[in-house]
């Protein structure tokens, strides 16, 4: 039986080393080499490309999916759907899932990858539903994870339940590379003897572990299994393609593939990999049997990273995986794949940074505690409930019952905002409300790397005339990089505009300093603010949100008092320490 292979290059290998910052202009040339070579399918969309596209690539991912479906005609595209999660943080009404689905569909997807991070298929059952309606191919999912609520047996049973649901296929997702050969072998048999589709099995090679692995569940009956060209795979990412290939060359299993096809593919993304290699952490590079303990998956990771980096808390870094499994624990050891990855790493980085356990709670892990996420594989211990949610009981219905649908409500919003030219931008908005519009509006800019990738050839001073831009040699490689004065004299320069959500020195009137001054945490976006210049305050009450990590974290007042000055804007980014407002 010849095992097929799911090329992950354009979405899962790039999400788990370089943080999914891979741009369609540098993925389009090389498309259709990929659709020559003989893949089962190429997972190009889903998961985190939606995200960074809006929130740092200045990309509408529609587009993408419709630029790369276009190049793409023998081999099925195919995403990675998070069930009632979409692509999105949170659960999103039955109505808004079917219409993403259909709406994906039409631009180009063929096989859908669905999964519920708790693995809760009542949070599947709408997006299954509905992508079997308009005729797509529907892989089901079960998230793997090791604790002592989860077994063989457990995991077994979950495949049996998705053939049930009419999926067309099952995914054993090994999202933190936990799955041992020995492990692979007797769920694989077990599923097969319980199932009569096809079985994928998706790893990482964060643990060392995946290869191996990959040939024991292909021995045991597994039909496909996901790959990444060499470049970006290992570490974090999946195991290298063409190792695989050649593995399995001359066996029962022999994919099929010829190496030769690689010939053109592997220079393009070591060259391309070469280009991102400033977002590139060596650590996501890594191989960590470590993993084992903590259980971060390849996609959160980097994302891991990059989040310390921008709360300039990289050195805590051996802190947060400690204090993960712990977080975990607490929560009722859920599945570490998004979003229940970024709700329990979120927890866990600001236990870290803020010195103190749970003192800063993200509404998401309100939302986790509330069951609005789903049921827990293990009941959470009702001490860590009432730290969260105090005396709020967790629900027991289907989540999705709960929301009343949205998507006209929010298309009426998106259209009074000028913002909905296509139900494609309208979904866009209702997924990410909070950075969409500035999107949609064309006013988003496109994140720099650091090599200087982006710099336009001509510009070479800021308005000041100040160089701006250098070439700087480190232990004998040559940087192009680009620097820009965050200081008074280019705030002038640039007439007084605010840059980067900082107010313009002229403008600025409170620091952190100055009495009453309540500062950031952390650093963020000001999502909203929940009070105005005069009002009364008590000691507690949420004054904005800050979205940091994806989540939505509130600012308590530390005092009751008037509120005398509001420093900073919805939309601003601020840093840790950046005074917010006065309140006297």
């Amino acid at each position: 039986m010849a095992v097929k292979i799911t090329e992950t290059a354009l979405r899962d290998a790039h999400q788990s080393l370089i943080a999914t910052r891979m741009r369609t202009r540098d993925i389009l040339d090389i498309v259709e080499q990929l659709d020559d070579v003989g893949y089962y399918s190429l997972e190009m969309w889903g998961g985190a490309t939606f995200d960074t596209s809006i929130r740092y690539l200045n990309e509408d991912p529609w587009q993408r999916l419709r630029e790369i479906k276009s190049r793409m005609k023998k081999t099925p595209a195919q995403m990675l759907l998070r069930g009632q999660n979409l692509v999105g943080y949170r659960h999103y009404s039955d109505d808004v899932v079917e219409k993403f689905v259909t709406k994906a569909y039409e631009n180009g997807i063929d096989i859908f990858r669905i999964f519920d991070a708790l693995n809760d298929f009542r949070n599947i059952e709408t997006s299954v539903r509905a992508a079997k309606k308009v005729g797509a191919h529907v892989q089901g999912t079960v998230s793997y994870t090791i604790s002592p609520v989860h077994t063989p047996e457990t995991f077994i049973k979950m495949a049996k339940q998705l053939e049930e649901m009419d999926c067309d296929s099952v995914c054993i997702k090994d999202m933190a590379g936990l799955l041992s050969p020995a492990a692979a072998s007797e769920i694989v048999t077990g599923m097969k003897k319980e199932v009569s589709v096809p079985i994928c099995v998706h790893s990482h090679c964060t643990s060392g572990m995946a290869p191996a692995m990959y040939y024991a569940a292909v021995e045991a009956g597994a039909d496909i299994i996901d790959t990444a060209i060499s470049p970006f795979g290992w570490g974090s990412s999946q195991p290298p393609t063409e190792a695989m290939v050649a593995a399995f060359m001359g066996t029962k299993y022999d994919t099929g593939i010829s190496l030769e096809k690689f010939n053109e593919i592997t220079p393009f993304f070591r060259n391309l990999k070469e280009k991102y290699n400033s977002v590139c952490d060596p650590i996501s590079e890594t191989i960590d049997a470590n993993v084992i303990l903590y259980q971060i998956p390849g996609g959160m990771l980097s994302n891991l990273v990059s989040q310390l980096k921008e709360q300039n808390a990289l050195d805590k870094y051996m802190d947060v995986l400690a204090e993960m499994p712990r977080v975990r624990e607490e929560l009722g050891y859920p599945p570490l794949v998004t979003p229940t990855s970024q709700i329990v790493g979120t927890q866990a980085v600001l236990n870290v940074i803020m010195g103190e356990r749970y003192k800063v709670i993200p509404k998401e892990v309100k939302d986790y505690a509330r069951g609005y996420y789903g049921k827990t594989p293990a009941s959470m211990p009702p001490e860590m409930i009432s730290l969260i949610i105090g005396d709020e009981q967790p629900i027991t219905v289907r989540p999705g019952d709960l929301i009343p649908p949205e998507y006209e409500k929010m298309k009426k919003e998106a259209e009074e905002m000028g913002i909905a030219k296509s139900e494609e931008d309208i979904l866009t908005y209702i997924l990410y409300p909070a950075i969409a519009p500035k999107f949609l509006k064309g006013e988003a800019e496109e994140e720099e790397l650091a090599c200087g990738c982006n710099i336009p050839a001509s510009s070479g001073t800021n308005v000041s005339g100040i160089p701006t831009e250098y070439r700087v040699e480190v232990d004998g490689n040559v940087f192009d990089v680009k620097v820009e004065p965050t200081g008074y004299s280019i705030l002038a320069a640039d007439g007084g505009n605010k840059r980067n959500g900082a107010a313009p020195a002229a403008e600025k009137r409170a620091g952190a300093d100055t009495p009453g001054a309540v500062v950031s945490s952390m650093q963020g976006m000001i999502l909203s603010i929940k009070t105005k210049v005069g009002a009364h305050v008590n000691e507690g009450d949420a004054i904005c949100i800050i979205e940091a990590m994806k989540m939505e974290n509130a600012v308590n007042s530390p005092r009751s008092g008037i509120v005398k000055e509001i420093i900073v804007a919805e939309g601003d980014t601020v840093s840790g320490g950046d005074a917010l407002m006065i309140i006297e």
